[in-house]
């Protein structure tokens, strides 16, 4: 862990150095979230309590880290579903072949052209939700709710890995069907929907959906424009989930990538 620290202190110290010596002409129009926090910093520095650059690198640590493994544990699971059912698969490619073609890469332009590709990632955050039971929360004060009295100050953990397989909500819901998104597409990732809540809900929602969103999107549709996908031989692929604060893959998942696009320059 302490290597890690360094390691991304570092980066984090490169990062404020190149800005600084680019200068920011444009005070006022922060082109990123490093010169947004920076501007904070500059603007609180007479406060009782300034900003100060440990504390930027704080927080750019905690998107990174919350933003990392979240995401790369989305698209994992993703890509095992569509590997044990390779008729999704080959619907997802041939939207992508239909949007983008066999003769480009995927930019992020396409990406709101490819409701498939969303209604897999929805369905993926349903069935494998990345915090399983979310963010704890407390009440400030006591409140009953559906008949239970909850009292002021008590841990309250939301199991949205059973809210989202509750069979009273979605039908067959241990089977990864995406088009049941499709058919639904008015359920989406803000929380409104208490059946489906992957990034949780109200203010206290995930600060980072809009950032996850556009990740896993964009990676899982290069992953999947770019090669077929199959298990090695002797493999078998195993989609048991092993819980944490974070829902991983009990086995992690090995895939042979087979190039399909129709220039290999491309792939440079």
């Amino acid at each position: 862990m302490r290597v890690c620290a360094h390691e991304l202190d570092a980066i984090f110290d490169g990062a404020i150095e190149q800005m600084q010596k680019l200068g920011r002409k444009d005070d006022d129009k922060c082109k990123d979230f490093l010169q947004h926090l920076m501007k904070l910093k500059d603007q609180e520095v007479n406060s009782e309590t300034p900003i100060t650059v440990n504390h930027v690198k704080g927080v750019l640590t905690d998107m990174v880290v919350a933003g990392t493994d979240t995401s790369t544990n989305t698209i994992e699971f993703a890509m095992a579903e569509l590997i044990s059912n390779p008729k999704l698969m080959k619907r997802a490619q041939q939207e992508l072949d239909e949007v983008v073609g066999k003769e480009n890469i995927v930019e992020e332009s396409h990406i709101t052209e490819l409701p498939y590709i969303l209604a897999i990632m929805k369905e993926t955050l349903r069935l494998h939700p990345t915090i399983p039971l979310l963010v704890p929360h407390r009440p400030a004060e006591t409140a009953v709710v559906g008949g239970y009295a909850i009292p002021k100050d008590t841990k309250v953990f939301i199991n949205v890995w059973s809210i989202q397989r509750d069979p009273n909500v979605w039908e067959n819901p241990t089977e990864f069907r995406p088009e049941r998104f499709l058919d639904n597409q008015s359920c989406d990732f803000t929380g409104t929907d208490y059946s489906f809540l992957p990034f949780g809900s109200g203010r206290r929602i995930c600060a980072g959906v809009a950032l996850a969103e556009r990740m896993v999107l964009y990676t899982l549709a290069t992953l999947l424009h770019s090669f077929d996908w199959k298990i090695l031989e002797g493999c078998v692929l195993d989609l048991e989930e092993k819980f944490g604060i974070v829902l991983k893959l009990k086995t992690p998942l090995v895939a042979l990538p087979v190039p399909r696009l129709s220039d290999s320059n491309l792939y440079q």
